[in-house]
């Protein structure tokens, strides 16, 4: 069926099909603590040739704002580098950053606007959008149907279900981002399966009292040391 014609129970199924393609990736997990935004993904390693830290998941709209990928990486890019345009446009025309929620409806319009058309598809990623402005640090989802919601804590990718199921049990009001990053690295490592999956890299961005309140990558020292600490945790709860 084509993008512009509903099923008989009111689908869309080209659009289900898009969420799929976003389920078949690897995790995406952001959290919004008291202090600033954690985003963290599980990037899986197509080749044990390929470079680290190539092909990233996580990337750099604006001073204040930063998007992690999930889906086909080839359409993320696409919706990186419209928000970026975006952010730039609106800063020229009002001389401030654009606010999140702002950058968020546009980005949700962007998506939106591949499923009315025959001629398009819709896009195969769906987006986590973090960043700190006025209001505070936001958390946002961008789905491929073009719908946005914003969240104190969420997650896309393949796995979704437990990776949900682990941040409800956070109490984020009350966690630094610091220790964001342990319980993100804790999460992404717990839902790996090394069974299935391919070996993977751990990519973080923050957005935080640590950074100046300013989108930039964890350290690597950070996030070595939060990984290596969820899998030793990890290790200890099997052997028990």
């Amino acid at each position: 069926l084509s993008v512009t014609t509903y099923s008989p129970d009111g689908r869309i199924f080209q659009i289900e099909y898009a969420a799929k393609a976003v389920d078949n990736s690897g995790t995406a997990v952001g959290l919004r603590c008291k202090d600033g935004v954690v985003l963290g993904v599980e990037k899986l390693l197509v080749s044990k040739m390929q470079v680290q830290g190539s092909n990233r998941r996580i990337h750099i709209v604006d001073k204040h704002a930063g998007i992690a990928v999930a889906g086909l990486v080839a359409d993320g890019r696409q919706v990186v580098n419209r928000a970026r345009n975006e952010a730039v446009n609106y800063k020229s025309f009002f001389a401030h950053m654009i606010p999140l929620k702002v950058l968020a409806d546009r980005m949700a319009n962007y998506a939106h606007f591949f499923t009315l058309y025959w001629w398009t598809r819709p896009l195969g990623s769906s987006v986590l959008l973090a960043g700190y402005d006025r209001d505070g640090p936001q958390l946002y989802c961008i789905e491929p149907s073009g719908v946005t919601y914003r969240y104190h804590g969420t997650a896309v990718g393949k796995g979704r279900q437990a990776a949900k199921t682990e941040i409800e049990k956070l109490k984020l009001a009350e966690m630094t981002c610091r220790e964001g990053v342990n319980a993100v690295a804790k999460i992404i490592v717990g839902v790996h399966d090394e069974a299935k999956d391919k070996a993977f890299e751990l990519e973080m961005g923050w957005c935080c009292d640590d950074s100046n309140q300013q989108f930039q990558r964890v350290p690597d020292d950070i996030v070595k040391a939060a990984r290596e600490a969820a899998e030793a945790a990890m290790d200890e709860d099997m052997d028990d």
